[in-house]
């Protein structure tokens, strides 16, 4: 296989500013990714940054995403909540309906939905959870693209319910032999060197294979990669992972 058949999307989390609050380099950042995830209000955003963000996007050519939370401002949405499948399909469809006003409003089209921090953790590894927020995203829209961790619960419960999924894998986290990713209460859950990052992720796009903290390889299917937009260097290291793609020959596109 040649390296010009090898196609990924890159994923960034957005709209994650509220009020007086700024988060990330959103602009910055959207000229190297195909694909933004758009927070809500539940864990971080609010109406004003939804608009802003979606407008953003849509002048990028970026395909946008739902990105719903926990209602945990506080928490980032990053600490786990004791919640029913009911509730998750509640606030699943909630945040949907309310990107999907803006876009709308702007003349865009929603792609897909990513749920964040602390459900998307809980979905990966729940399947009544996983099940409820399958529904949810089928129910408003079954042309909805599902993104979800590798071969987690999550993409299960899509592929029953007739979702198109994505399977997402992380430029900067570690893996567990399991699958899983490395929990942020440890010290080494995140990859801090670049190159090392870059070196991973052409790794798990084109073997489709991960090295796990163990020290085994473990398969994982690479459909989307996520970049966090948060961090110290994100938009220089958002420029390199970007560049790295374009010189393997990667075809870089969203799943939509």
């Amino acid at each position: 296989m040649t390296s010009d058949t090898y196609s990924a999307d890159l994923n960034c989390d957005m709209g994650e500013s509220y009020g007086a609050f700024s988060l990330g380099s959103d602009e910055l950042i959207l000229p190297f990714v195909t694909s933004a995830n758009i927070a809500c209000g539940f864990h971080a955003g609010d109406p004003a940054v939804m608009k802003k963000t979606v407008k953003r996007a849509i002048a990028n050519g970026v395909a946008m995403g739902v990105h719903p939370g926990l209602p945990d401002l506080q928490g980032f949405g990053r600490r786990e909540m004791s919640v029913s499948a009911e509730e998750a399909y509640d606030m699943v469809v909630y945040q949907i309906g309310a990107l999907a006003a803006f876009v709308k409003s702007e003349g865009g089209v929603l792609n897909h939905v990513k749920p964040h921090g602390a459900l998307y953790n809980m979905a990966a590894v729940s399947k009544e959870l996983s099940s409820a927020i399958a529904e949810a995203v089928y129910k408003v829209d079954p042309g909805l693209v599902l993104y979800g961790l590798s071969g987690s619960e999550l993409i299960a419960a899509g592929i029953r319910t007739g979702l198109k999924v994505a399977n997402e894998v992380f430029a900067d986290r570690t893996y567990q032999e399991n699958g899983s990713l490395t929990s942020r209460k440890f010290a080494d859950a995140m990859v801090t060197d670049e190159q090392i990052a870059i070196n991973r992720v052409l790794r798990m796009v084109k073997e489709g294979k991960v090295t796990s903290q163990q020290g085994t390889d473990i398969k994982i299917i690479a459909d989307t990669i996520c970049i966090h937009g948060d961090g110290k260097h994100a938009v220089l290291f958002a420029e390199k992972i970007y560049t790295a793609f374009k010189n393997e020959g990667i075809v870089l596109q969203s799943p939509a």
